[in-house]
């Protein structure tokens, strides 16, 4: 079939296969002949409670059928703030400043914004932005900014801004992660105006894993240094590392929290920046221009915003976080068969995020293991997509178990195959 279509991290001088899929129910996909595909990595990440709850669904509908989209600057609405109230009950008191965006990349690069805005407001000459090493939070110019230079990048490093990078707290390396951050806090010819983190999990970046204790020790010492903790979790938001937001695990609240994805269950895009009273105070004022600098065309969209409102009621109502123990729980049992397994390396776990590498001499994202394990679960329509030779589960909540033993199945023959 031809087709105009140009696919997002698709090379298409490969002529792989591109399947078409017509419906979709919970953890399942249907191509249009009808084939069912286990969705085990969420459709990328979003889903959480599964394709086309019905009370999702529902919400979308009647808002769509009453105001569809309208001007958010200077203008409200109703979804817009029971979403902003409803957050409330999900966040830490001091994220009581609700920012809407459209992705992950833009409530990144809000992040960044109020985070430089509140020192140039404050006329404080702070702009280095430090990262962590092996980081992904985005494809805006922003966002890759601050993620890992490499082949993501590489093509686009004349429009890049430089950043501080401390190392990823590798096992026995730990304390070169506090060192670092340390040195660059003291650095008093260029004071770091905000450290930013994927918690718990780096995603892209191969589903690295550190500790609670470890993020609440960066988190210290940014609070000791007066840097500015921003908190990316726009995957690890919504129950994915085990609780609502990963920072929960570590008792850390952050100055700044980015949410996309599971915001709306992984319907519809939407987007949130959470900040503190003193980042906002920063902005607040009678002189124009200290206002915030940033908006698009459909922030705060009504229909997505209700889609949102919809997703924290079912988070209210429905079971969600036994689902999250469920899943938990078979990802420990099948962890530890894929212990004894000779040609594997790195099992690891947080929450409903389960991964290990296929060993191979390459070992990074263009390892040729790649499209050959992508080709190897199509085929037995299971959606899998790895990161290299890194193999990654991460199913939407409503799995059923006989669902996730035929994934857990087809990833064994994988390991037997490959």
């Amino acid at each position: 079939m031809t087709t105009r279509i140009w696919h997002p991290f698709t090379q298409h001088g490969l002529g792989e296969p591109i399947p078409e899929i017509a419906r979709a129910e919970g953890a399942v996909l249907y191509k249009t002949d009808g084939t069912p595909i286990i969705d085990a990595i969420s459709s990328w990440w979003v889903q959480t409670h599964g394709h086309c709850h019905p009370d999702i669904v529902a919400a979308i509908q009647a808002q769509s059928a009453e105001l569809d989209q309208m001007i958010f600057a200077g203008w409200t609405h109703g979804p817009a703030q029971h979403l902003a109230e409803g957050l409330g009950e999900f966040l830490p008191d001091s994220l009581d400043h609700i920012f809407f965006s459209d992705s992950g990349s833009t409530a990144v690069e809000v992040a960044l914004k109020m985070a430089l805005g509140f020192w140039h407001n404050q006329n404080i000459a702070r702009r280095r932005i430090l990262v962590m090493e092996h980081s992904y939070h985005g494809d805006t110019i922003g966002a890759m900014s601050i993620g890992a230079r490499g082949v993501f990048n590489q093509a686009y490093a004349p429009l890049l801004f430089d950043v501080g990078t401390i190392p990823f707290p590798e096992a026995s390396k730990e304390e070169d992660m506090a060192a670092a951050l340390r040195a660059f806090c003291q650095d008093s010819d260029n004071p770091p105006a905000a450290l930013i983190v994927e918690p718990l999990v780096l995603g892209a970046g191969g589903m690295k894993i550190y500790s609670p204790e470890l993020l609440r020790q960066l988190h210290d010492i940014c609070y000791e240094h007066d840097v500015l903790f921003i908190a990316d979790e726009v995957m690890t938001g919504w129950g994915r590392t085990g609780t609502v937001f990963a920072c929960e695990q570590a008792g850390i609240s952050p100055d700044i929290l980015c949410m996309a994805k599971g915001l709306t269950g992984g319907v519809i895009p939407l987007a949130v920046t959470a900040a503190t009273k003193p980042i906002y105070d920063a902005h607040y004022s009678q002189d124009r221009s200290k206002m915030f600098f940033h908006s698009s065309s459909f922030t705060a969209n009504p229909v997505a915003c209700a889609a949102a409102g919809a997703n924290l009621k079912i988070w209210r109502e429905e079971p969600v976080q036994e689902r999250i123990d469920a899943i938990i729980a078979r990802h420990e049992a099948f962890a530890a068969r894929l212990h004894n397994r000779s040609n594997i390396s790195a099992v690891r776990q947080c929450g409903t995020i389960l991964a290990f590498e296929i060993d191979d001499s390459s070992g990074d994202y263009m390892s040729s293991l790649g499209p050959e394990l992508l080709r190897f679960f199509r085929e037995r329509n299971v959606l899998l997509r790895p990161l290299g030779n890194t193999v990654y589960v991460m199913p939407p909540y409503c799995i059923r178990p006989e669902e996730l033993d035929q994934v857990y199945s087809v990833i064994e023959e994988a390991i037997d195959h490959f």
